[in-house]
This record gives C-alpha cells, sequence and structure tokens, in this order.
C-alpha cells in the first residue's frame, strides 16, 4: 500500500518526522513465558550491591464495565501467593469512551472503586500471627505484618485510562522521586480517549517508569500506521521534572528500567475467512506469525530495544462477556462488531537489571478482553553503605 494515500488527519507533518527518528525497530526477544527464577549478576562500579525484587504488573481493558462490590480480584492478582513486592496495575475504558466522559469532568468514583477492590484482594488473608505461629516477639510481629501490608503510592486516571501502582509497606522509604504524565493522544490528537499515564519513580538508585497505553484501534488498512504513530508520540510526549538537586531521567527511555502495558490494539493481518478458520483450529503459531505488532518488530523501524516474552496464551480480544466464546463466533453478534480475535493486550519491557519470568492471561469474564500479566525480577543498585530493612535478597557485586 502507498502511504501517501492514507490520509491521518489528526497527525501534523511536523509530529511525523520526529516519529520516525525515534523509531527504530528490532526483532522482538522469544523468551519463554516461565524462565529460571535465578538471576544472574551484572558487574557495578564502586561498593554498590544490588537487591533484587519481584515486579507484577498487568493490564485490563474492562470495556467500560463497571466491577461489581464482591469482585474478587485474588486470581488475578495472585495474591494469595504473597510472593510480590510491587503491583503495577494498568486498566483502559474504565469507563465507557463517549463524549460525555471524555469532554466532561473526571468521574473519579469507577477508579476508586478499582482501588478498594484490588486493596481488598492484597490484604485478604489471615493475620501475621495465624501466618507465622513462631513468631513471638512484638517486634517480629511488627515486621510480619509491614510485609504482609501493601500500600498504594500511586493512581491516576485520564478519561477511561487508569493506573495504580501498590508496594510493600516497608518498601515505601526507597521509594523516591515518583511522579506521573499523562499524554492524551485520541480525538483530534490530544483528547483523552486513547493515549497513555505513565508513572515513575527510583527505587534506591534504579529508575523505573510503567507506561499504560491505549493506542488506536481498528481493523482497516493503514490503521497500524496510526498505532506506531501514537506509541512513539507517547515516548516524545510524557515528560517528568529531572530535580532541582539531582538529576533524574526527564523521559520515558532515559529510566534504568521500563515496562510499557495496555490495550495497545494490533491486529491480525489476515483476510477474516482465513483468520476465522486458524480460530476455529486454535492455530495460534500461524496467527501470531501475521501479529501486526511482532511484524513491526521484526521489519527492524519500530520499538527499537523493547522486548516481549513469548506469547503462549489465546487471543485476548474479542470475547463476548461473561462468556468464553469469542464475539465473532456468536451467530446473534451484530455484524459491525463481529471484530476478529487478536492479542491487543500486550507488555512489553526494556532495561539492564529486568528479567521476566512469567507472561500469561487470566479468566476473568468482566469485558470483551482479558487481563494480560507478566511477573519480573528486577534488580536495583544500592550504595554499599544502605542500611536496608525491607527483607529483600542482596546480591553483592563482589559475589561469582
Amino acid at each position: 500500500m502507498g502511504e501517501k494515500h492514507i490520509i491521518l488527519p489528526r497527525l501534523i507533518t511536523s509530529k511525523l518526522s520526529q516519529r520516525q527518528k525515534l523509531c527504530g525497530h528490532r526483532n522482538v526477544a522469544e523468551i519463554s513465558g516461565v524462565v529460571d527464577e535465578t538471576l544472574g549478576k551484572r558487574p557495578l562500579d564502586g561498593q554498590n550491591d544490588m537487591l533484587r525484587y519481584r515486579v507484577f504488573t498487568s493490564t485490563w481493558n474492562v470495556g467500560g464495565m463497571t466491577p461489581s462490590s464482591d469482585l474478587d480480584l485474588e486470581d488475578w492478582l495472585d495474591s494469595r501467593a504473597n510472593s510480590y513486592d510491587i503491583y503495577v496495575l494498568g486498566f483502559q475504558e474504565i469507563v465507557p469512551l463517549n463524549a460525555r466522559n471524555v469532554l466532561g469532568p473526571r468521574n473519579s468514583c469507577i477508579s476508586t472503586k478499582w482501588n478498594s477492590l484490588i486493596g481488598e484482594a492484597l490484604h485478604k488473608r489471615r493475620g501475621a500471627a495465624e501466618m507465622h505461629p513462631e513468631i513471638t516477639n512484638s517486634s517480629a510481629m511488627e515486621r510480619s505484618a509491614q510485609e504482609d501490608h501493601f500500600r498504594c503510592i500511586m493512581s491516576k486516571q485520564m478519561v477511561g485510562i487508569f493506573m495504580s501502582v501498590w508496594v510493600r509497606s516497608n518498601l515505601r522509604p526507597y521509594i523516591h522521586h515518583l511522579n506521573v504524565s499523562c499524554v492524551g493522544s485520541g480525538i483530534m490528537g490530544y483528547l483523552g480517549n486513547k493515549g497513555s499515564v505513565s508513572i515513575r519513580f527510583v527505587l534506591h538508585e534504579t529508575s523505573f517508569c510503567f507506561v499504560c497505553c491505549h493506542l488506536a484501534s481498528g481493523g482497516k488498512q493503514g490503521d497500524v500506521l496510526l498505532r506506531n504513530f501514537d506509541a512513539a508520540d507517547i515516548l516524545i510526549r510524557t515528560r517528568f521534572p529531572g530535580g532541582a538537586t539531582q538529576e533524574l531521567p526527564k523521559k520515558i527511555l532515559d529510566h534504568d528500567q521500563v515496562v510499557l502495558l495496555g490495550d495497545l490494539n494490533y491486529r491480525i493481518s489476515l483476510e477474516e475467512a482465513e483468520t476465522r478458520l486458524l480460530v476455529e483450529d486454535k492455530n495460534w503459531s500461524i496467527l501470531l506469525e501475521n501479529d501486526q505488532l511482532l511484524l513491526e518488530f521484526s521489519t527492524g523501524q519500530h520499538f527499537d530495544g523493547w522486548q516481549e516474552g513469548l506469547i503462549t496464551f489465546s487471543p485476548t480480544y474479542k470475547y463476548h462477556p461473561n462468556s468464553d466464546q469469542y464475539y465473532w463466533c456468536f451467530d446473534g453478534a451484530l455484524g459491525k462488531k463481529k471484530r476478529a480475535p487478536a492479542w491487543c493486550d500486550r507488555i512489553l519491557w526494556r532495561g539492564k537489571g529486568l528479567k521476566q519470568i512469567q507472561y500469561d492471561t487470566c479468566n476473568y469474564r468482566l469485558s470483551d478482553h482479558r487481563p494480560v500479566r507478566a511477573v519480573f525480577h528486577a534488580e536495583c543498585d544500592i550504595r554499599g553503605d544502605a542500611d536496608c530493612a525491607c527483607g529483600c535478597i542482596t546480591l553483592s557485586s563482589s559475589s561469582d
């Protein structure tokens, strides 16, 4: 197809050149969904050591559905395992993307409800004394209780995009320079029906940035270009304060470790009839060979330096709500909504010291999307004289 025939009314020429300069690409890294949990140790200068944390990330387009007050999120968050130090949760369409919600005042009731449900799931476990009957002194019991308790350190909503970050209470003193940045890339190229919410912080001496995106939708020819442009625009326009006394990362890619998650909306580049047959046969391998995002990786023109785990799960969109059946397969479904299944919901990452150990989906039927989860081991630099009481594993740079 010739690009000159594709009209992009919300993208101006000056931005196109910026985006093209920014987007260099390489192949997606084919790492397994679950790998050995033993991390290698990277050399550090001076007297620095490393601490290792387990970071749970997830994205979920909830399709404008309001959650019930008794919705149990324990399975989604795997909170019974009590094995994660940081939770980063990104939502899309927590409210319907109608004119009232896009142009009117922000409705924070729904995001507050989601945060309440998250908090309930993270804390729905027995008391510290019951879980640790061997603990007898009060200081040890208090420390154990802090390790079991999570705090929401930042949450932010932009229209339907919502991001919430939770950490163990005993980790909070080591987090600093917490900031948020929002970029609207929807109607007219700036409204918040599409775009991103990014949250960054520095943990010990390592900077993290988490980006929750909702990119341009559509399965027509040329729509993939809009998604590419949205992704590049988010990288260009997202800005954080640089700090008065300390030089801090100002852009997303300046951070040590970055995770980008969301409804990226990339589809399958096949004719509908062929796609339908492959879906009915559950031939995910052929479908993945024609996945638009993986094709963008393979061209070497976009997402340079980003990685994604090997996809071993079914397409995450479009399901009939409250069903395990794809909407496309429903005989009574409206024609305009018979969208072919696709892996719209993705988690990408980059940065030294960040290692993915899990990449999967979870069978919640609230919306027409399934939530996608990724778990990481994250190594953080600390000063050699730092007094860490957070209970994490120290990896000395002098070790083998």
